[in-house]
């Protein structure tokens, strides 16, 4: 049998959990957004291959920012699992972020810097960003609400 707390604690936790991961999201964004633009501007390497690095450098940041704060209180003794979905996950996250810059470059013919931009780090990042709080979660940071510790003097859940 499970005792839940009441909604409106659930609802704050859920909201600080959101605010921390938004965080750690967005000095993950600020690291994507800087590789991106210099491969693609200072580099030269073209769109997709631009944004896979700068993806790859953004989800290293965000498993260190997401595991060490954001999910500080999930179990910790399964880390391979851990990193491993988390990685998946990324992946996924990846392949929607870039499909988003794919499309616009390469379907639509949207080339500019700019559009390139607007296109990966706005609307795929957005997409991206959605997918995996959902995943990371549900699935990746499993137990970080349960064994989280009392809010405002309410006691934890406690799953029987």
């Amino acid at each position: 049998m499970t005792d839940r707390l009441p909604l409106p604690l659930r609802l704050r936790r859920l909201a600080r959990e959101a605010a921390r991961f938004g965080t750690v999201g967005a000095f993950g964004f600020l690291v994507n957004v800087v590789v991106f633009n210099l491969c693609a501007q200072a580099a030269g390497l073209g769109p997709l291959q631009s944004g896979v690095l700068a993806t790859s450098a953004a989800i290293c940041t965000n498993y260190l920012g997401n595991r060490y704060w954001t999910y500080r209180h999930a179990d910790k003794t399964r880390r391979r699992r851990e990193a491993s979905l988390f990685l998946l996950f990324s992946c996924v996250g990846m392949v929607i972020e870039n499909g988003a810059l794919a499309l616009s470059h390469y379907g639509l013919g949207f080339t500019s810097a700019l559009a390139d931009n607007v296109a990966k780090n706005v609307v795929g990042l957005g997409l991206a960003s959605l997918f995996r709080f959902w995943s990371y979660r549900t699935w990746v940071f499993r137990g970080a609400r349960s064994s989280a510790g009392p809010v405002d003097g309410a006691p934890a859940r406690v799953d029987a």
